[in-house]
């Protein structure tokens, strides 16, 4: 079987192709999967580069789609022939928020999906969306999950309301889309006008260039006649924290997911308070949130949007293609 092995953290010519042993049959409750797709996140990144420090000889990659090969006893959700993809947190299966570490998340506390087959338990994976490649579905358990409970689980989106995206990666494309679906109106933002372009085409009612307008904050504000925005999808961190807080609306919603631009830094915490708005972290989601996010793609037909797809002896490269900042939308890995 061919895998994905990190040789020891700490750069990307430490990711060394091997031959590994077959995983075998299932045993009671678990499921053998046929492995065909993967998709890129900074989160992966960030383990290949040792900037999230792993034990070495890791499998890398978070996102995994396939085929069921082989159920085993008291397996009733699943049978040989469905098409899965995995969650991020296996273990927190529904309810409120449960984990705080990555200690048993693929390709990070355990070995993860840059491999031809595994073996699981069947709670590791949910049905994939209905009539999406491998390589699609495997782009929803980290960058669509995310999107989704930020704006619909813990930000309650509805028809009307005013979202804003930053930049064009994956949970902010995801994010676009979704809140399109849902009947909001977007703003976008982008240091590239060839890139604020293409959301346009996939419906972003407004677009920022970034670098052109500094205080993008407060143009946010002219676009919504000095209202302010009901969500921010915000994946920057603290470089761009203070502006999204003079973006959102009084009592607005910000989702706090990336760490782009550092892992701390200062908060405007007179301008967050005066605002009364609620500034939420969150990490991906649940297994139920996941089965409900396939539920909403198959109702409203989204198809995630993909920049580039490489083989999995590609893997470097494509983590080089990523680290550029030139894709727009997904990286997949196809084998």
């Amino acid at each position: 079987m061919k895998a994905i092995r990190l040789e020891a953290p700490g750069g990307l010519d430490r990711l060394d192709q091997v031959d590994l042993p077959d995983p075998g049959d299932p045993g009671p409750g678990e499921i053998r999967v046929r492995l065909h797709g993967s998709s890129l996140n900074f989160h992966d990144y960030l383990v290949v580069t040792g900037k999230i420090p792993t034990d070495p000889d890791r499998i890398p990659m978070s996102d995994g789609a396939g085929v069921v090969e082989a159920v085993g006893d008291g397996v009733a959700e699943f049978e040989a022939g469905d098409h899965v993809v995995s969650g991020f947190f296996p273990y927190w299966l529904e309810g409120p928020a449960r984990v705080a570490d990555f200690k048993t998340t693929p390709g990070d506390g355990v070995d993860g999906y840059a491999r031809q087959a595994v073996v699981r338990p069947a709670s590791w994976f949910t049905h994939a969306p209905k009539g999406w490649s491998h390589a699609e579905a495997a782009t929803i358990t980290t960058a669509g999950l995310t999107a989704w409970r930020a704006l619909v689980v813990d930000g309650g989106l509805k028809a009307g309301d005013r979202v804003l995206v930053l930049g064009t990666g994956g949970v902010s494309i995801f994010a676009l889309q979704i809140a399109k679906a849902m009947g909001a109106t977007v703003i976008a933002t982008s240091s590239s006008d060839a890139k604020l372009e293409r959301v346009r085409e996939l419906g972003a009612d407004h677009v920022i260039n970034y670098r052109q307008q500094p205080e993008w904050g407060r143009l946010v504000q002219e676009l919504t006649a000095g209202q302010g925005v009901d969500h921010v999808v915000e994946v920057g961190g603290p470089g761009t924290l203070p502006q999204s807080i003079t973006a959102v609306r009084i009592g607005g919603h910000i989702s706090l997911i990336g760490v782009l631009t550092g892992r701390a830094g200062e908060v405007p915490t007179s301008l967050l308070m005066a605002k009364q708005a609620r500034l939420q972290g969150l990490i991906v989601g649940s297994r139920r949130h996941q089965i409900e996010f396939v539920q909403a793609l198959d109702a409203t037909g989204i198809r995630p949007v993909i920049d580039r797809s490489f083989p999995l002896e590609g893997i470097a490269d494509a983590f080089r293609h990523e680290e550029s900042g030139s894709h727009f939308g997904k990286i997949c890995l196809e084998f």
